[in-house]
């Protein structure tokens, strides 16, 4: 079997804050084959930006293992990591001001990484020319930014991410600030991009659809793996799938795209329950498995799962407490009353 591109293993990431520590990723695991096209997703604070830093070079983890390619990200230098950055990582970022200078065109933006890494003569245009030519902007390469779209901006953006031809394209939300026609030109573009010169993209992104869009989805919740999609596409005819179907049907074949989502398990066997299902069968603090024929059964202890119904019992009977007190100081008050 082969060893993947990209394996994180038991990932741990710790910002101290002036006297407090902030956890943004707890022992998180995930591995990445060569070639591949992924989305990450998560909610704001789950770790996925942290992830897609330490990633890119950009932030060092505070333990576990993190290995891209022959490169072991921990054990490396200052000078080591700069070098790493600079050769084998592409960054597109969501905002065009970061990735590009206003004042260059096109082909200059894209020349610019080559210049600054030593790189001269013709083939330096002659190579920028190509990137842009795909990334679908071919003709476009003496335009100034201003004279661009913002979905073309960002195809600049991706032009120059490749310019030092790196094995990693790391995209922070690339399609945040466009339309949803923009978005799909830029996702066409990465797996054409993929496809062409074998990279390893990797997409950060809160969009909803781009399960539709990559090979697959890893969710990130809490710092660590929870969740997993894959998608698949199948023939279709009639509403059967084509390997079902006599070689004499004539209807047209459709291809049906299917999401499957996996729980992801961790190497010591824990999993993160997607919330919105231990609320429904009231699940908290403690489970119960039960072994069944198709598998493992998780329901609720039934002390946990009565818990709900013991505390309004509980209420109920402090509220005729609080109310027989009360309205024994009341009588008292009226005999006291009597008296006078």
């Amino acid at each position: 079997m082969n060893e993947p591109f990209i394996l994180c293993d038991g990932l741990v990431k710790i910002f101290q804050v002036a006297d407090l520590e902030i956890v943004a990723l707890q022992g998180l695991n995930l591995s990445v084959r060569q070639g591949e096209l992924m989305g990450i997703v998560g909610a704001s604070g789950s770790g996925k930006s942290t992830l897609m830093n330490i990633l890119g070079g950009l932030d060092r983890p505070t333990a576990g293992r993190m290995r891209v390619g022959e490169h072991d990200l921990l054990k490396m230098s200052e000078g080591e990591l700069t070098r790493y950055r600079r050769e084998e990582v592409g960054f597109v970022w969501q905002q065009s001001a970061r990735n590009l200078v206003p004042y260059l065109n096109a082909v200059e933006n894209v020349e610019l990484p080559m210049t600054l890494a030593g790189v001269s003569g013709r083939g330096k245009r002659a190579r920028a020319e190509h990137l842009l030519e795909l990334v679908g902007l071919h003709g476009r390469s003496r335009h100034g930014l201003s004279e661009l779209s913002g979905g073309e901006q960002q195809r600049v953006a991706i032009a120059v991410s490749l310019a030092n031809n790196p094995s990693l394209l790391l995209a922070d939300e690339p399609t945040g600030e466009v339309d949803s026609a923009t978005a799909q030109i830029i996702y066409g573009t990465f797996h054409h991009l993929t496809d062409e010169l074998g990279l390893t993209t990797i997409i950060v992104s809160h969009d909803p659809s781009i399960a539709r869009h990559v090979e697959r989805v890893v969710a990130i919740r809490d710092g660590m793996l929870a969740s997993e999609t894959r998608r698949s596409t199948r023939m279709q005819v009639n509403g059967t799938e084509e390997s079902q179907v006599g070689s004499g049907a004539s209807a047209e074949p459709v291809m049906e795209e299917h999401f499957e989502e996996l729980v992801v398990l961790d190497s010591a066997g824990r999993l993160q329950i997607p919330k919105e299902f231990l609320e429904q069968f009231q699940i908290r603090g403690r489970a119960i498995l039960d072994v069944t024929d198709e598998g493992i059964l998780i329901r609720a202890a039934s002390e946990e799962r009565d818990a709900p119904e013991l505390a309004a019992q509980e209420r109920a009977r402090d509220e005729r407490k609080r109310s027989a007190r009360e309205g024994g100081r009341s009588m008292w008050d009226r005999l006291r009353r009597k008296k006078k």
